[in-house]
Formats: C-alpha cells, sequence, structure tokens
C-alpha cells in the first residue's frame, strides 16, 4: 500500500468508528450537551485533527502537512459563519436544546457526502480547466465582499426553497414528537418540526460549502488533504456549536475577518499564474486576520449602548434645566 493509501484507510474507519460511537452512545438518549461536554468534545476533534496532521507529515512531508492544516484552519474559521445560521434555525422550528444534537448529527452525515461530491468536482475542473481558478478566485472576492457588507441580516427558515419544495408532497406536523423525524399520525406518516430543520440545515451546509470549499482549493488540489481536512472541521462543528452558542454574540467582528479571508484567498487564486504565496505565509495571514477580528470584538466596546446611555443622560439633563 502507498502512503497515501494508509492515510486514507486509517481516516476512514477513524471517522466511521467516531461517527458509529457517537450515534450509539453520545447521541443514543436526547440530553442537553453541556459547556463541560462540548468543551471536552472540541478539544476530542482539534487533537484528532492535529493528531491526524502529524501522521501526513510522517508519511507525506512538511508541505502536504502545511496544506493540511492551513485548509483545516480556513474550513475551520468558515464553519463558525454556520452556527449563527443554526441558532435562527433552531429557534425558529422551536426545537429544544436537547434535541439539537440528533439533527446536528444526522446534518454532519449529510454534509459529508455534499462536501465530497462538490470536492470531487472542483478538483476534477481545475485539473480539466485551469483557468477556472480564476473563476473561483474571482467568486471568493465577491463573497468575502458580500458578506462583509451584509452585516446581521436575518433569514426566514420556514421560506427556505427545499423545504419549500418538500412540503409540496410531504405532511409536516406542527407538533415535536421527542426525537423522532416521522410519526405515524391517522394511518399517515408525517414528518416533524425536527425533520423541517435537518432540511434547512443540510441547504445552510449546501451553501456555505459552495463559498468554502473554493477557499480550501486555493490552498491545495489534492483530495485526500481537501477532503480530510473539510471532514475533520465538520465533524467538530456540532461540539463547537455548543460551546459557543451562548457567547457568539460577542464576536460580532468576526463575519468581518472572515470577509476579510475570503478576499485574499481569492486575491491569493488571482495571483497563481504570477506569483505563488507560500502555504506557511498563507496559514499565518489567516490566522492574523482572525485574531485581530476576535481581539477587536472584545476590546472594541458596542457604540450603540455607549450612544443609547449618553443619549439618555442628555435629556435627563436637558429635562432639569428646564
Amino acid at each position: 500500500m502507498s502512503n497515501e493509501a494508509i492515510l486514507w484507510t486509517v481516516f476512514n474507519l477513524a471517522v466511521a468508528g467516531l461517527l458509529y460511537f457517537d450515534l450509539k452512545v453520545v447521541s443514543r438518549h436526547a440530553h442537553v450537551v453541556s459547556f463541560r461536554e462540548a468543551a471536552l468534545w472540541s478539544v476530542v476533534w482539534i487533537g484528532l485533527a492535529l493528531l491526524f496532521n502529524l501522521g501526513i507529515y510522517h508519511f507525506m512531508g512538511e508541505q502536504k502537512a502545511l496544506e493540511f492544516l492551513t485548509a483545516y484552519v480556513i474550513e475551520k474559521s468558515l464553519s463558525v459563519d454556520n452556527l449563527f445560521v443554526f441558532i435562527m434555525i433552531f429557534t425558529h422550528f422551536g426545537i429544544e436544546a436537547k434535541y439539537q444534537p440528533r439533527i446536528l448529527h444526522w446534518g454532519i452525515l449529510g454534509a459529508l457526502v455534499m462536501r465530497f461530491v462538490l470536492i470531487l468536482a472542483g478538483v476534477q475542473l481545475i485539473n480539466a480547466f485551469h483557468w477556472i481558478i480564476y473563476v473561483f478566485g474571482a467568486f471568493l472576492i465577491y463573497t468575502g465582499v458580500r458578506m462583509g457588507l451584509a452585516g446581521d441580516q436575518k433569514i426566514d427558515p420556514g421560506r427556505n426553497p427545499i423545504l419549500v419544495f418538500f412540503r409540496k408532497f410531504l405532511p409536516f406536523t406542527k407538533e415535536i414528537q421527542g426525537q423522532e423525524f416521522f410519526v405515524k399520525s391517522g394511518g399517515v406518516w408525517r414528518a416533524t418540526p425536527l425533520f423541517a430543520a435537518l432540511i434547512v440545515v443540510e441547504a445552510s451546509d449546501l451553501v456555505f460549502a459552495v463559498d468554502s470549499i473554493p477557499a480550501v482549493l486555493a490552498i491545495s488540489t489534492d483530495t485526500f488533504i481537501v477532503y480530510t481536512s473539510n471532514v475533520f472541521a465538520i465533524l467538530g462543528l456540532r461540539a463547537l456549536y455548543f460551546l459557543l452558542a451562548g457567547v457568539m454574540g460577542m464576536f460580532r467582528y468576526l463575519k468581518t475577518g472572515l470577509s476579510v479571508v475570503l478576499c485574499y484567498v481569492g486575491f491569493k487564486m488571482l495571483l497563481m499564474g504570477v506569483y505563488k504565496i507560500h502555504t506557511g505565509v498563507s496559514l499565518g495571514i489567516v490566522l492574523g486576520i482572525l485574531a485581530v477580528s476576535v481581539l477587536a470584538s472584545v476590546l472594541i466596546k458596542e457604540k450603540k449602548k455607549e450612544e443609547a446611555f449618553g443619549d439618555g443622560e442628555r435629556a435627563a439633563g436637558g429635562g432639569g434645566r428646564n
């Protein structure tokens, strides 16, 4: 067996085992994921990704290891944007915290299949038509600018086109029936709000994949590197959601940072024919942008609250003088 074949085998067996353990042990009974449990699983997933990266370094060399780590950091950071959408989806459908892990588990399984198909298609396109790299680069810059200018836009999960399509031929219940996706009522099988939420989660991931996969392809066009970095980032997404769900509002400049990352990666792709930026440099730039956006979120206070407080003081002061 070649070194890459060994890594593919180890990777697939490890992922299959972890997903089985998650489904049969961790998610077997509906429960609210505590901060401690989410933190523990986040450490586990990140640790496994770094351990796997060491395997890549040993079997495939330093350059491939750098590509994996950079792709993993980009995909992991961009996946944080999914978390804001997940909150809106669960709130809209009234999904209790104890049922959310089940939706995210099956959502991750669907995402793994979709990502594999999209990554394979993207790599094949680049290999067949080299100029498609520049199309991806321009698309990433457009996406980054759009993300930066969009602000905190609200979505209506109930109007998702894929969910609307399903509702045309599949009856849905309005009540949640435990953690079941389907229930039999009056002799007819009906989908529950949990299945509606799952559909929108999958549709949202498809949209995010269209943005994030070209960004990772800017780092590497090796199917193994691109796919495994995506998988490790996605597998840790559920734990990251429950870890950050309560504090995500604090990182208000993170979306701006992500938009800058997308623009940088887009320019990197456009410059490939003229100047190739070293992967290690790209990793440092991406980490630097994310660090600055997080620090800005923590250190810079919200002006709205300060202005509202100041207006209140001025109003009170003016009343006293009158």
